[in-house]
């Protein structure tokens, strides 16, 4: 089995995190844009490689890891829901963040301002949520958020100065050892 992608990636990240929590052994092949374009019709990272599968998006290969190791992906549909939500955010925030770097900013299009909106509305949400730090749970859905909020941090897309009870959500994910191990290099 095969995982391609970056150690930056939030995405790759959770998939990671999945495979190590399964036991599931897997080689780690480092993927650049140009690689991804040529191995994925997604053009993006990560995909899977299982002897002649190949799964595409992290979503898949997150069901596969999990169903495939006995246990379950997102049954519950409120875990699911906020699986989603969260995945909205970070694919937005990304694709302004990529936006970025080739000179386009939310300041030039009313769209990306209301994609930039749409991200921090999200996390007003998320970090309305009624957390119990004491019990919280570690499941795709809080895994998706933790790799988010820690990628954003690195690449410097927020703060969470305004969300209090995200940056305790956070504290309490670096709790986890797989979590921990999978984070991108330091600078």
């Amino acid at each position: 089995m095969k995982l391609f992608g970056s150690y930056t990636s939030p995405f790759v990240r959770h998939c990671r995190i999945a495979l190590e929590e399964s036991g599931e052994q897997f080689e780690f092949v480092e993927t650049d844009y140009a690689q991804s374009a040529e191995g994925s019709p997604a053009k993006r990272v990560p995909y899977l490689e299982i002897g002649s599968l190949k799964l595409h998006d992290s979503s898949a290969i997150l069901k596969y890891v999990r169903e495939h190791s006995g246990g379950d992906f997102l049954s519950n549909l409120e875990d699911f829901d906020m699986y989603c939500l969260v995945n909205t955010a970070m694919d937005t925030c990304i694709n302004l963040f990529l936006l970025e770097r080739d000179g386009i900013t939310p300041e030039q299009a009313p769209y990306l301002e209301r994609q930039q909106q749409r991200t921090h509305a999200i996390l007003k949400s998320l970090n309305d949520t009624p957390w119990d730090f004491d019990k919280l749970p570690w499941h795709d859905a809080t895994i998706r958020l933790a790799c988010f909020l820690d990628w954003a941090l690195y690449r410097k897309r927020l703060t969470l100065d305004a969300y209090p009870q995200l940056q305790k959500f956070l504290a309490a994910a670096n709790q986890h050892e797989s979590f921990v191990r999978t984070a991108p290099p330091k600078n």
